[in-house]
């Protein structure tokens, strides 16, 4: 008597896809872990930065300030390349220049051009530290890993929410974690409600990092162009930071001094960034006025409020992933999705632990 053999049975797609999660968040867990961690720590690095050099408060002045920029010139020899708000406690300032022997150098001033920080070559302070870990591992191969280790995770959560999606009429039995049964059962229902609750925030936070971290091509991908206009001949002597950092504030008014890039040597243009009212990106703010130094008129002014779409989207990725385009709210609501994403990974790791524990067989049963 001959008997047919049976044909394997193939997993359903929602266990290949169950599958495919578990794997590859095992393989990279740890790196999303410290990721989390890092980036719960750094949501308020500007001003924690601040804070922790001095508590001093003087209200910006520009002619002050451009008197320390020409003492830097003076005594350092150095070229000033920009200036920067420093993001965290109001009217600071970080300026960085190139020294004579053509190093890269910064110093910290209040809004009068007083100095209260001048880092040295060799100084690594834990919020720098926490920032360079979370952006790119110190280096191009760390900015490799991290953009692919993003991408990894965007996907990750759309599979996971593809695996944990309730069938129709089970949403509330979904969202609410089991409190009986056995504990691997209770473990997995903990962790698919727990994802249910917050993945779309997180998937949204994870996808404008990746695209940060490809922030060139993404340009080009939707078209953003960078705002620019033809090269501008100097002529004569330029005119000052104050005049040129001025001249910006008042084409936008209201606005706030973010960045000032200095002319290049062969186009007599201030590029001023400025954050006009309103506008979402609260920490280095959105809108561009090109500020000609042969003589101090405006040459463009490129508010973000009007900025095309495409122009639009790249400005807006920075501040929904930092939360900051919520304000503190939206970045203790950062803070909320870090910690849910540190859950899931470890209620993810004990799940799979727990079902690779070999069960124990049940007194008298014998195996055949």
């Amino acid at each position: 008597m001959m008997t047919a053999q049976a044909s394997p049975v193939r997993p359903s797609l929602r266990r290949r896809l169950i599958s495919i999660h578990r794997w590859l968040s095992l393989c990279a867990a740890v790196f999303w872990l410290l990721q989390a961690l890092t980036g719960i720590l750094i949501t308020f690095h500007w001003e924690i930065s601040d804070a922790s050099i001095s508590g001093q408060h003087h209200p910006t002045d520009l002619a002050a300030i451009e008197r320390r920029i020409d003492r830097i010139s003076e005594t350092d020899g150095g070229r000033i390349n920009e200036i920067w708000t420093t993001a965290g406690l109001p009217d600071r300032y970080n300026i960085y220049y190139d020294d004579r022997a053509g190093g890269g150098r910064s110093v910290r001033i209040l809004g009068d051009g007083s100095v209260i920080d001048r880092p040295r070559d060799d100084e690594t302070r834990i919020m720098g530290f926490l920032v360079g870990f979370h952006h790119d591992l110190f280096g191009v191969w760390g900015s490799w890993i991290v953009s692919i280790s993003g991408l990894l995770l965007c996907s990750n959560l759309l599979l996971g929410l593809c695996a944990a999606w309730p069938k129709r009429g089970t949403w509330r039995i979904a969202l609410t974690p089991a409190r009986r049964g056995p504990v691997a059962a209770r473990l997995y229902s903990w962790h698919r409600a727990v994802g249910l609750w917050a993945v779309v925030p997180a998937l949204v936070i994870a996808a404008t990092g990746t695209m940060l971290k490809f922030e060139s091509g993404m340009a080009g991908l939707v078209g953003a162009d960078d705002v620019s206009l033809p090269a501008n001949p100097p002529s004569g002597d330029p005119i000052g930071f104050a005049a040129a950092a001025g001249a910006a504030l008042a084409a936008i008014p209201g606005s706030s001094l973010t960045q000032v890039a200095w002319p290049e040597d062969d186009d007599a243009t201030y590029r001023v960034r400025v954050r006009a009212p309103g506008e979402i990106r609260r920490a280095y703010g959105g809108s561009i006025v090109l500020i000609d130094s042969n003589n101090g008129s405006v040459r463009g002014i490129y508010p973000i409020a009007e900025a095309e779409p495409a122009r639009g989207f790249m400005s807006a990725l920075f501040p929904i992933h930092t939360g900051e385009a919520g304000g503190t709210i939206g970045r203790m609501l950062l803070v909320a999705v870090g910690l849910w994403l540190i859950t899931m990974i470890v209620a993810g790791a004990l799940l799979w632990w727990k079902r690779r524990r070999p069960r124990k067989a049940a007194p008298g049963r014998i195996a055949a």
